[in-house]
């Protein structure tokens, strides 16, 4: 048995051995052993037996079986074809887990939870699903957009990412960050937990956060073009240390006094920094200069 059954890995450098396997760096591989911690991402899903859960990054299968207890369906999608054999035999027990071996970026969630679990969606019924992860830095930002932008968005999202990025995720004017405008656009954000380097093995060199992301029904601002929204913001975010109407004439290849009037129309100071806005500021703004480019 892998497990005791209390269901924590009783020695996880046993079980590496046993597979001859070691963490990979490169995929950020550091598994979460503390029970404590695993608990506290179970209870931020809020499972219920009707929940379809789809885990990113099952690893040693710690947070998997937690999961299938709790929830009626889980997926878990893992990168790294050495820990297959290692889940097969964890997750033996659990009926209700599949695991699939794939690139999360590469994979349609929507399409993974119609193929695993015969769900078709209707108008009346449309499909729900849950998302529990745990990120590492190379990908956190790439899957966050891609799971936020997803053809059938996940109704919540939990996340163990490094603290910094659940802080960036987090932050408010004046501290805002093109991380943080792209997940508030869609979903409310909340650090629900803190979890020290030590609760990993391998230990990692930072200490990581457990978020929260409720998907919002419509986004935060409204707008007739999201992907102008988003190259707005962008272009603000390119140049941080400048002026938001420097920034935005660079990014946007607009002349400076095109960009002023926009921003005065929008009522934002052109001296302003992007990292100062408001979500709404910056609906206003990408309003103003998307008008005036028409």
């Amino acid at each position: 048995m892998l497990y005791s059954r209390r269901g924590i890995i009783m020695n996880v450098h046993e079980i590496l051995r046993r597979f001859n396997l070691r963490p990979r760096k490169g995929l950020g591989q550091n598994f979460l052993v503390d029970e404590v911690h695993l608990a506290r991402i179970v209870a931020a899903a809020e499972l219920s037996p009707e929940d379809i859960v789809l885990e990113i990054g099952p690893g040693l299968g710690t947070l998997t079986t937690r999961l299938a207890r709790e929830a009626g369906r889980v997926i878990a999608v893992e990168l790294d074809e050495r820990m297959l054999p290692i889940l097969q035999e964890v997750l033996a027990e659990h009926e209700n887990v599949r695991v699939i071996h794939g690139d999360i970026l590469a994979l349609d969630p929507a399409e993974l939870i119609e193929q695993e679990t015969a769900f078709t969606p209707s108008a009346s019924e449309p499909m729900s699903y849950k998302v529990v992860a745990n990120l590492p830095y190379y990908i956190a930002s790439a899957a966050i957009r891609h799971l936020l932008e997803a053809r059938v968005p996940p109704s919540l999202i939990v996340l163990t990412v490094q603290k910094e990025v659940a802080q960036r995720m987090a932050a408010l004017p004046p501290r805002m960050s093109i991380l943080a405008v792209s997940v508030q656009f869609y979903a409310e954000v909340e650090i629900v937990d803190r979890i020290p380097a030590g609760a990993f093995y391998p230990a990692p060199k930072v200490d990581s956060a457990v978020v929260r992301l409720r998907r919002r029904p419509q986004p935060a601002v409204s707008v007739e073009n999201v992907k102008g929204f988003f190259r707005v913001v962008r272009a603000g975010f390119s140049q941080r240390r400048k002026q938001l109407r420097n920034a935005l004439a660079a990014g946007l290849g607009r002349p400076a006094r095109e960009v002023t009037a926009a921003l005065e129309a929008a009522g934002i100071d052109p001296r302003r920094r992007a990292e100062t806005l408001t979500l709404e500021e910056w609906g206003r703004l990408a309003e103003a200069l998307l008008l005036s480019h028409r």
